[in-house]
């Protein structure tokens, strides 16, 4: 479980079943991103992880281009990334900054599963060439079952935000 301490707003995980590594990177390229998620192109969406704070926070980039696959029938001549994706994006940034905590003997076999979103908003197109940031933070954990929060933002403007929850479920 994660449980915020009124006077030093910290977080503490108690958990039985999950290992927590010990973290030393800041940021995660793509190659690294892969590495820990099962996605791969195209849907592999975020480009980088950065401003991590262990199983607690980061900023997800995903780099919008005029080329992306989502955007050339999404709208040909007006093109929009679809909100589906920008929540996709969410749980994905969820997935590696959870992924990137864990001890990997922990992680190995396992897949994070989207559960349910809550209170997605979408407040402005996410219009293409641009950089998408997403800054998560994971609201809570019970077992296998997380919940996280999102905004996204370009150019400092919300762009969209979310509350999701995720699990931690054995591969097949």
């Amino acid at each position: 479980m994660i449980s915020r301490t009124k006077s030093s707003k910290l977080l503490i995980l108690k958990s039985k079943n999950l290992k927590i590594k010990q973290m030393t990177e800041k940021f995660l390229n793509k190659l690294q991103i892969s590495e820990l998620l099962p996605h791969r192109e195209p849907m592999l969406l975020i480009d980088e992880l950065l401003n991590i704070k262990k199983l607690f926070s980061a900023t997800a980039i995903v780099n919008v281009r005029k080329d992306s696959f989502f955007v050339q029938g999404h709208f040909p001549d007006n093109p929009v990334m679809p909100g589906v994706l920008i929540v996709e994006a969410f749980g994905q940034a969820a997935a590696a900054l959870t992924a990137h905590g864990l001890d990997k003997e922990t992680y190995n076999n396992k897949l994070v599963f989207l559960m349910g979103i809550e209170k997605a908003r979408f407040r402005n197109p996410v219009i293409p060439d641009c950089k998408l940031e997403l800054n998560i933070q994971a609201i809570r954990t019970h077992g296998r079952v997380w919940k996280y929060k999102g905004d996204a933002f370009v150019n400092g403007k919300k762009m969209a935000d979310a509350q999701w929850s995720a699990t931690i479920v054995d591969k097949k």
